[in-house]
């Protein structure tokens, strides 16, 4: 899957372009609605007979009352039309873990009584400990309708940060940049870090997949260091992306992903290894990057436009996307060949 809510400006014909050259790589997609009747409307965006998310607002609270509630308005107007939709977890959890496992009840009740009801995902993004996080999907293992989401490199890089300030004094590792002065003292520390991320982020993955239920992962790679994402974050980029630096490190310039294509085969690995392709769903999820690509074949798309820039930008991202979509192709083909 592809995110297709277009973070640029201009219309719904940026919504059809992705439409169509999703539909044309036979890929899913994941909407980005405000409300169940924003919803209904996104619907009509989506690549036919593809499996297909939305990813609610993240200000819903799942352990409230009226939040399982939205969550069902939202399920029911995606029943028979959605895989899956997606909420956030929330550092609430952790103090109240019991309540955590009564919301998340609360909630396969309300799904188990809507026909062609959507999984719901909750997605790892509150910076919860990750043990905790695996535990309480353990603990609910039965719930046949709630299910866990990753983001692996919301996951890597919050373990940077834990694991960084723990060895040096609350320093916040995500803080330095590459024209950062102390740098050069430092980076050693840092891409030590780096390493050690993205082992605890596929095991992660490895112990959720043995429960043998619907996983979705939200996939793209991250370094502490990067400016590169137009959002002010650290992470979303493409697993061809590395981060420049000012100066010689192990004699290059250029540093690589927590994960780079490696990874992406590490995790894929270790889902794979429990999974069935019915139960594992993915999702690209890459800023959009500097750019700008041809209409070609799309142009009619935009016969009543007079500038094309953001145009070609979406269709820039979309490349760029599609990209990462044979990389992970070919993780997942890698990950059912024999050792």
């Amino acid at each position: 899957m592809l995110a297709i809510q277009p973070p640029l400006r201009g219309d719904e014909a940026l919504l059809r372009l992705a439409q169509a050259r999703l539909a044309e790589a036979g890929l899913g997609g994941e909407l980005y609605p405000g409300s169940p009747e924003h919803l209904a409307m996104l619907l009509a965006y989506r690549p036919g007979g593809l499996a297909c998310t939305a990813h609610l607002p993240r200000s819903i609270d799942l352990l409230s009352e009226a939040g399982q509630a939205l969550i069902g308005d939202y399920a029911t107007r995606a029943a028979g039309e959605l895989y899956g939709i997606l909420v956030h977890d929330q550092k609430a959890f952790e103090t109240q873990p019991a309540a955590a496992a009564s919301a998340f009840e609360s909630v396969e009740r309300r799904l188990q009584g809507i026909a062609k009801a959507p999984l719901l995902f909750v997605e790892y993004a509150a910076g919860l400990p990750l043990a905790f996080f695996a535990t309480l999907f353990e603990q609910t293992a039965a719930l046949q309708h709630v299910c866990a989401a990753i983001d692996v490199s919301h996951v890597a890089i919050h373990f940077c940060r834990q694991t960084y300030a723990a060895q040096h004094r609350g320093d916040d590792v995500c803080a330095l940049r590459p024209d950062s002065p102390e740098l050069r003292d430092c980076l050693a520390a840092v891409q030590a870090v780096v390493t050690s991320a993205q082992p605890a982020v596929v095991a992660l993955v490895a112990r959720l997949a043995r429960l043998h239920k619907p996983l979705h992962l939200h996939l793209h790679d991250g370094h502490p260091l990067s400016t590169l994402s137009a959002f002010g974050v650290s992470d979303h980029l493409s697993f061809l992306q590395h981060v420049r630096i000012p100066f010689a490190y192990h004699d290059r310039q250029i540093l690589s992903g927590i994960f780079g294509i490696s990874g992406l085969r590490a995790l894929m690995r270790a889902a794979m290894a429990e999974l069935s392709v019915e139960q594992l769903s993915c999702l690209l999820e890459i800023h959009p990057q500097e750019g700008r690509s041809p209409l070609g074949a799309h142009a009619h798309l935009f016969s009543h436009w007079e500038d094309k820039y953001f145009a070609e930008r979406m269709n820039y991202w979309l490349d760029r996307l599609l990209d990462n979509s044979v990389l992970l192709r070919d993780a997942c083909a890698l990950s059912q060949q024999p050792f």
